[in-house]
C-alpha cells in the first residue's frame, strides 16, 4: 500500500508537525508532501532524511518569510500535487491541506486541526488584528476569505473521512462542513515532562506573547493579588502589555523565552499553570499535568477535554467562566480554597490519556477500520454489478 502524508507547510517544529512525525512513525514508509518546507535542519530528525515534495510555492519571492501571503494561491497550490499512484492519503490539516485532489479508488483520511479559523468563525478577529476592517486592502481581504471559505467547503466533498482533534473541533467540521468526524487527540511527549509531587509557592504562566492567549490579562490578575507570585515565560509581540502589568506589581516575574529544560523545571515546581486562552487543544495544559501540576484554565474549547474541572471524580484543575481579570483572580482563590481536592498523581493519570503511544494505536486502528469498510463496500457494488 503506497501512502501520502500532505502537510500545509514545514517551518517550524510544533503541534501539527508533531502529529505529522506520530504518522510517519506508523508509516515509516509513506512520502510527505507540503506546500513549502523551510524547516531548519535542527528540527528535520523525525523526518529520518526523506525529501519532502513541495510546490511552486517553495520558490515564490520572499515565501521562506512570507509564505503565509501566498494564501490566496495555496488551494490552487494544493491541487497541483498529483497523488494518483497512492492509495492511503493522510492529510493534516489546518489551512488548505484536505484540499488534495484524489480519486475514487483512493482513501483520504484528513486529520483537522482546525478548519481555516480567519476564514471562518474567527475572521472579524483576524481582519481586527491585521487592520484589514476598512479601505481597499480590507475589502480585497473579504473578498478573498469570501473565496477561500466557498472553496474549503466544497472540498469538504473529497474526503472520505473527518479526525477531529478534540471535540470542540468536531463540532466546528459539523458546523462548517456539515460532516460527522472521529475524535484522535494529537499527541503530547509526556515523557519529556517528569512528575514531581512537593510543589513551591508560585504560579506559573507559560506562551507565546498573542492576544488570544490572554497574557497581558493573567498578569493584570496577578497585579491584583500581590501576595501571589506569577512567573510569566515566553515571548512575542504582546510581551510590552505584560511587562507594563509586572512593573506595577513586583510578585510577577517575567522570565521572557526559556528553553525547554527551564520551562519544564518550572512546570514540575509550580503550584498550579495558569492557561487563559481558547484553543482546539490546548498542549501545555497538558505537559503542566504531565508534570503532576494542576491547571486554572478558561472552560472554552480543548481545556474542557484534557483538564478534569472540580466536582467530577479525579480532578485536575479549575475554570474560570470568562475572559476577564477578576475571573482569574476568583479561580484562583477557588483553588487555593478547594485545591486539596486535586491530587499530582491524578493529574499526571490524565495527562498519560494523550501520549504518542496512544495516538498512534488509535491513529492505526481507525486507518484499517475505514481500509475495511471501503474494501468490504467495494465487494457489495462488485456483487450488484
Amino acid at each position: 500500500m503506497k501512502v501520502a502524508i500532505v502537510h500545509e507547510w514545514l517551518t517550524t517544529y510544533a503541534g501539527s508537525e508533531k502529529v505529522v512525525e506520530q504518522m510517519l512513525e506508523v508509516y515509516p514508509e509513506a512520502d510527505v508532501f507540503a506546500m513549502v518546507d523551510f524547516l531548519p535542519e535542527k528540527d528535520r530528525g523525525f523526518l529520518k532524511g526523506r525529501k519532502v515534495r513541495t510546490s511552486f510555492l517553495q520558490n515564490m519571492p520572499l515565501a521562506k518569510k512570507k509564505y503565509r501571503q501566498y494564501l490566496p494561491l495555496m488551494p490552487l497550490a494544493i491541487e497541483q500535487f498529483d497523488l494518483s499512484s497512492y492509495d492511503l492519503i493522510l492529510s493534516s490539516s489546518h489551512a488548505v491541506a484536505k484540499g488534495v485532489i484524489t480519486g475514487p479508488n483512493q482513501l483520504h483520511i484528513s486529520y483537522v486541526h482546525s478548519p481555516i479559523r480567519y476564514a471562518w468563525d474567527m475572521q472579524h478577529q483576524y481582519l481586527k488584528e491585521s487592520g484589514l476592517q476598512r479601505g481597499l486592502k480590507g475589502a480585497l481581504a473579504k473578498w478573498m476569505l469570501s473565496r477561500m471559505r466557498m472553496w474549503d467547503y466544497r472540498t469538504a466533498n473529497g474526503v472520505d473521512y473527518f479526525i477531529a482533534n478534540s471535540e470542540f473541533i468536531a463540532s466546528r467540521i459539523w458546523k462548517v462542513y456539515r460532516r460527522e468526524s472521529s475524535v484522535i487527540y494529537p499527541p503530547v511527549n509526556v515523557n519529556a515532562f517528569s512528575y514531581r509531587e512537593d510543589k513551591e509557592d508560585f504560579y506559573l504562566t507559560a506562551s507565546r506573547m498573542v492576544p488570544y492567549k490572554k497574557m497581558d490579562m493573567i498578569a493584570e490578575a496577578f497585579a491584583m493579588m500581590p501576595d501571589k507570585k506569577l512567573v510569566v515565560i515566553g515571548d512575542g509581540p504582546d510581551m510590552d502589555k505584560v511587562k507594563a502589568q509586572a512593573a506595577k506589581a513586583p510578585n510577577i516575574q517575567v522570565l521572557g523565552y526559556q528553553p525547554d529544560a527551564v520551562l519544564i523545571d518550572h512546570m514540575q515546581r509550580a503550584k498550579a499553570f495558569v492557561f487563559a486562552a481558547e484553543e482546539d487543544f490546548g498542549i501545555t495544559p497538558v505537559e503542566a499535568q504531565a508534570c503532576g501540576t494542576p491547571v486554572i484554565a478558561y472552560g472554552r474549547g480543548g481545556t474542557l477535554e484534557t483538564v478534569r474541572g472540580l466536582g467530577v471524580a479525579q480532578p485536575t484543575g479549575v475554570f474560570f467562566e470568562e475572559q476577564t481579570a477578576a475571573q482569574v483572580v476568583a479561580a484562583v482563590r477557588r483553588f487555593e480554597a478547594e485545591g486539596g481536592a486535586i491530587q499530582a498523581a491524578n493529574c499526571r493519570k490524565n495527562a498519560v490519556r494523550f501520549s504518542p503511544e496512544s495516538f498512534r494505536k488509535k491513529l492505526q486502528q481507525h486507518v484499517e477500520n475505514k481500509l475495511h469498510q471501503n474494501t468490504r463496500q467495494a465487494g457489495s457494488v462488485q456483487a450488484v454489478l
